[in-house]
């Protein structure tokens, strides 16, 4: 704890250059790839609710893939191959975040750390607390823990530009966090009868992965059949093949030799971002949110004990958790709040952050198998709640331009 003459450190206090040069290529890619989300999730609950929704179905349920060594259908294709590369490009996020970036100062990471735990566990709380008495099954707990970092921050570019940088870096290291949370839930509760054989065969590959790198070898045709293969074998193991991403990622050497203009996180994440972003989640939310909208089915949300569960935790959860976790810190670190920021401009990060939608769609469908209608009923409330979240988020934060232009 600080003596009472160290000067206190600022929250969400101003970036440096090179760390607002990377935050703004990042702004940039997750920007366009949460308009293309946008449309995808459109056009994909259009679809589902037009006369041609069998079409749809059809789609989803096609399997291709290698005789004999791994078939899925589309839909399976989108949540564990596609989301892989998210995740991996969530994995490198990360690991250049705690080496070199914002989080590599263990004061500085604390904040976004514990408002990150914050962020998720009281929003799976609440779903539990309001579930229980309306007789509802708690199995949907992690759906509103997560957020989705590409509409969040195209919401944030189109409402709030008046918002300093440093809080965009927040938010955007507040999702890494959650992103890093989000996979570990998914490994240690929806791995189903881990096999214990791929699993080894997935972990030496690893291993060579993580040799390759300090041995500073730069053969990408070394490095993609080792990606692919560990993919596989995560996923014959019974763990969720989205594992494999992460891992790969927090694996990537993040320190750039003084040969190297970038390191191999910095290189790989420039490569697979806008992959990830315009293809990988589109993609993925073309097929996830194909979910019956109708006056009836939305009427119907309300009835439903997991759909209002699902909505306390994103609209009231969400933000208590942010807003209550970074105030904790704060008060407890005796940190003070930058200069440039109001209290009003945490909680409006809150609400961004209950825009749930890919992980949340994963989660419904991780959490809730065996029974399409929970899982459909779910979905829906992820998109009106996500949806609610980010026209509020969108009116708080309009609300602080006009009250202080930028």
């Amino acid at each position: 704890m600080p003596s009472p003459a160290s000067p206190a450190r600022r929250a969400f206090d101003r970036l440096t250059p090179d760390e607002s040069v990377v935050l703004g290529e990042i702004l940039r890619r997750e920007t366009t790839g949460g308009i293309l989300l946008l449309v995808a999730a459109i056009a994909a609950m259009v679809w589902a609710n037009s006369p041609a929704s069998e079409s749809y179905a059809s789609l989803r349920s096609i399997s291709f893939g290698v005789p004999g060594v791994v078939e899925l259908d589309v839909a399976h294709w989108a949540s564990e191959g596609l989301l892989a590369v998210f995740f991996l490009v969530a994995g490198l996020e990360l690991k250049r975040e705690f080496v070199t970036g914002d989080l590599a100062d263990r004061r500085e990471a604390a904040l976004p750390v514990a408002v990150a735990v914050a962020g998720m566990v009281v929003p799976a709380t609440v779903f539990i607390l309001v579930v229980l008495p309306l007789g509802g099954t708690t199995s949907g707990w992690p759906i509103p823990m997560a957020t989705d970092i590409a509409f969040a921050l195209a919401v944030l570019a189109l409402a709030g530009q008046g918002l300093p940088t440093a809080l965009r870096a927040f938010l955007l290291s507040l999702a890494v966090v959650d992103d890093l949370l989000a996979i570990l839930v998914i490994a240690v509760f929806f791995s189903e009868r881990v096999a214990v054989g791929p699993l080894i065969g997935a972990i030496v590959l690893l291993v060579a992965y993580a040799a390759l790198q300090r041995l500073r070898v730069h053969a990408w045709w070394l490095y993609v059949p080792i990606g692919l293969g560990t993919w596989l074998l995560m996923h014959e193991a019974g763990v969720h093949a989205t594992v494999a991403g992460v891992a790969l990622g927090l694996l990537t050497r993040a320190r750039r030799d003084s040969r190297e203009l970038r390191s191999p996180v910095e290189r790989l994440e420039h490569r697979l971002r806008p992959l990830s972003a315009l293809v990988c989640v589109p993609v993925f939310a073309l097929m996830a949110s194909g979910v019956p909208l109708s006056a009836e089915a939305l009427t119907g949300l309300a009835a439903s004990p997991v759909a209002v569960g699902v909505a306390a935790g994103l609209l009231i959860g969400k933000v208590a958790g942010v807003t209550g976790g970074a105030w904790l810190v704060v008060r407890l670190t005796r940190a003070q709040l930058s200069s440039q920021l109001g209290w009003s401009d945490v909680a409006a990060v809150g609400l961004l952050s209950g825009i749930g939608f890919t992980v949340s769609l994963l989660f419904s469908e991780l959490s809730l198998p065996g029974d399409p209608g929970s899982v459909e009923t779910a979905k829906s409330a992820v998109i009106v709640s996500s949806a609610l979240s980010g026209v509020l988020a969108a009116a708080a934060l309009r609300r602080r331009r006009a009250r202080q232009p930028a």
